[in-house]
Formats: C-alpha cells, sequence, structure tokens
C-alpha cells in the first residue's frame, strides 16, 4: 500500500459539527445535537486553520454520548494510542464484524493466488460451478474471480431486498449462481453478499478445507490470534462477506497488516490492488444505490477488492465496512489505524450514529494526528488487563 495518498475533498463536516464537538468534550453531547452535515456531504474542504491537540480525554467524552458504539481503537505507527470500550463491551467479546469480513475474504483470496491455489483473479469462475457451462446465459461463464471481489459479475444481487430471500434458500451458492444477469461482467457494480459467499466456496473449494480453518492456518495465525468460527451455509460453507468474528484488537491488527504492506502475509501488490478504488457506475434501477432517491449512503467512494477507498480530511483511506458501524480504517500518510464496533442490529444511519462518528475522527483523532510534527509522538495508552 503506497503512503502517499492524496486527494482533494473527503468527508467535509459542517459548522455544527464544531458546535457539537464542544459540546461533547464538555460533557453535554448528544445524539440529537449531530451535526447536519455528515460524510455524505458535498463541497470544498472545510479544514480548520490549526489543528486541536490529541486529547485521550476529548475523545472519550464524545465517544461516550453514543449509545450504540462498543469501542474505539487507535493506533499511530504500530503503537496503541487510545483504547475504549463502552455500553458494555468488553476486550476479549469478539463482535460481529458484519460486511467488513469481506475485506478478510479479500485477505484470503490474496493469499490463495500467492500461493498458487487460485491461478490468478482472472480465472473464470466455472471453473469451480461447471454447472455454469449449462446456464442459458453464456455471459456467466465469462464471470472471473476478479468480478467478485469487485462486485462486478453483473448477476442480480443477493443483499438488501433479496437478502432474506437468499439466507433463507436451501443452497445459498446455487441461489446466487442461477441469478439472472442484468449487465456484461465487468460493466455495472451491484453490492452483494453473494459474491463474496461464493468467494468463500471458490477458497473452500481451492485450499481443500474450510474457509475458517484457511483463515486461521495463513491469516489469523501468523498475527499471533485464532478466529472464532462463524456461520455456515445449509451446505457447509463459512459466510463468505458477513457474521465473522473478531475482537476489536484484532480487527486492530489486520488493518496494521494492510498499513505495513502485508508484511509478507498478504502479497504486498494485492495490498496495493485491494486499496485501488475504482468509479462505481451504479445500477439506476437499484434502490439502494440511486441517488436521485438519496438512500446511497455511500455515494463517492469508490470500491477496490473487498474494501471501500475514500479520503477523511484529503488523507487516501482504505477502510472494511460492516453495518451497524463496523470499522476498519487505514490512513497510510498518518500511519494510522483506528477500528470502530457498534451494535449490529440497527442501522448506523439511525439518529446519526454514523455521522458522528466520523464527526469524531475528523476533528479528534485524524486532524490531531495531521497536525503532530515528526518529532512529537503521541502519548501510548496504558494497557487495558
Amino acid at each position: 500500500m503506497r503512503r502517499m495518498w492524496v486527494k482533494p475533498g473527503g468527508w467535509v463536516l459542517g459548522v455544527l459539527g464544531v458546535v457539537w464537538i464542544a459540546a461533547a468534550a464538555r460533557g453535554g453531547g448528544s445524539e440529537q445535537a449531530a451535526p447536519v452535515d455528515g460524510p455524505d456531504a458535498s463541497g470544498p474542504a472545510a479544514r480548520p486553520a490549526a489543528a486541536p491537540p490529541w486529547s485521550a480525554g476529548t475523545v472519550d467524552a464524545a465517544a461516550r454520548t453514543l449509545p450504540r458504539l462498543h469501542s474505539l481503537l487507535v493506533s499511530r505507527g504500530g503503537e496503541l494510542i487510545f483504547e475504549r470500550y463502552y455500553n458494555g463491551a468488553r476486550r476479549d467479546r469478539p463482535a460481529n464484524i458484519k460486511s467488513a469480513s469481506k475485506s478478510v475474504i479479500s485477505a484470503l483470496v490474496g493469499i490463495a493466488i500467492d500461493r498458487r491455489l487460485i491461478p490468478d483473479v482472472s480465472t473464470p469462475i466455472v471453473t469451480y460451478f461447471p454447472e455454469l457451462a449449462r446456464d442459458p446465459d453464456a455471459r456467466k461463464r465469462e464471470i472471473t474471480v476478479e468480478h467478485l471481489l469487485t462486485m462486478r459479475p453483473g448477476l442480480e444481487g443477493t443483499s438488501n431486498r433479496n437478502y432474506g430471500a437468499w439466507v433463507t434458500s436451501r443452497n445459498w451458492v446455487r441461489h446466487a449462481l442461477t441469478r439472472s444477469m442484468f449487465a456484461a461482467p465487468g460493466e455495472e457494480m451491484e453490492y452483494s453478499t453473494g459474491n463474496t459467499h461464493l468467494l468463500s466456496a471458490i477458497l473452500t473449494k481451492a485450499a481443500g478445507t474450510s474457509t475458517w480453518q484457511f483463515a486461521n492456518d495463513v491469516l489469523a495465525r501468523p498475527l499471533g490470534f485464532t478466529l472464532a468460527q462463524w456461520p455456515r451455509d445449509p451446505q457447509g460453507i463459512y459466510f463468505g462477506g458477513n457474521d465473522m468474528l473478531m475482537t476489536p484488537r484484532q480487527m486492530l491488527a489486520f488493518g496494521e497488516l494492510y498499513l505495513n504492506q502485508g508484511r509478507s502475509i498478504v502479497p504486498e501488490p494485492w495490498v496495493e490492488r485491494s486499496c485501488e478504488g475504482r468509479a462505481r457506475n451504479r445500477r439506476p434501477a437499484n434502490p439502494a444505490f440511486d441517488l436521485n432517491q438519496g438512500v446511497d449512503p455511500l455515494r463517492d467512494r469508490e470500491y477496490g477488492y473487498g474494501w471501500w477507498v475514500h479520503q477523511i480530511r484529503d488523507y487516501e483511506t482504505c477502510f472494511a465496512w460492516g453495518y451497524g458501524g463496523q470499522y476498519i480504517f487505514v490512513v497510510p500518510e498518518l500511519d494510522l489505524v483506528i477500528v470502530t464496533t457498534s451494535s449490529p442490529d440497527v442501522s448506523e444511519e439511525r439518529r446519526g450514529h454514523r455521522r458522528i462518528v466520523f464527526d469524531i475522527l475528523d476533528r479528534l483523532v485524524v486532524a490531531p494526528v495531521a497536525g503532530e510534527t515528526a518529532s512529537v509522538r503521541l502519548p501510548q495508552e496504558p494497557a487495558i488487563n
């Protein structure tokens, strides 16, 4: 991953955000006082003239106003400078990281390719699903591993309005593969967990073991931990792209792996390609991605290989994102990794949860870190036992 990601733009927050942060620092913040401008705002960047000093107390006071926040961890240069748990969460309790699991599945595919278990990203998936050779739509035989990684196979998705029917089906892989094609492979992006579940099925076949076992052997154990088992489909294939279980510290270790170009665990070129954002030419008929209906919370973000790409205060950021507020942010230029976990059962859009989280990160974490000089080190957080 290149260390110098700089693009104009980023998450722009309004004047009310300043008012809210000041209130939070005094202990008087609340979700009702969330800024009206959030991470989806547009316009010129509104960076303050002088960055505020780093203050763990101010970050903690702001975080405590969020009733659904479970954890907030910050590391800089591999040093843990902030670690707090909220609303009954504990350091040793695994979190359901929801769709942030997709970034882990991506890492496993990169490792499998590096070990020549999968030839390369251009491998047609019919190699692993020979039933596609009999499908009447020949375009399905053109779908590659890369199309699944980038959410561009052209298959009708299994997420959003189609999710319930998919996860209650008797065979998740067959259900995903028999979806109709709405575009040629590579043409249109439609976010779908079915795509990453197909990758889990491919990993299971290519590695000759379960995705969970493969993940522990090649990723988790080299990082010093063991992944808990997570749900499986009716055929026993581990859910690809949702419901993985990781502690916040394990999430942090995974983010630091990408910050440090894979550390010979994930191939460095794979890290680079995963965080190369591709513009999302969305499918107009899909309401979850229709800007005109104003319901797309991800507009202007780009998508790589299972990772989202955007900017925080002009610093390009590669991040894993899960429903409810499960995040792993990697900010290479600042040597920064940030992890948040929240309730996985409630949309983070309710009562401004996401906006406030991003406001805290923008103003109270990234801005102070960016303002630090190379000769000044942030104070390290004491260990939480």
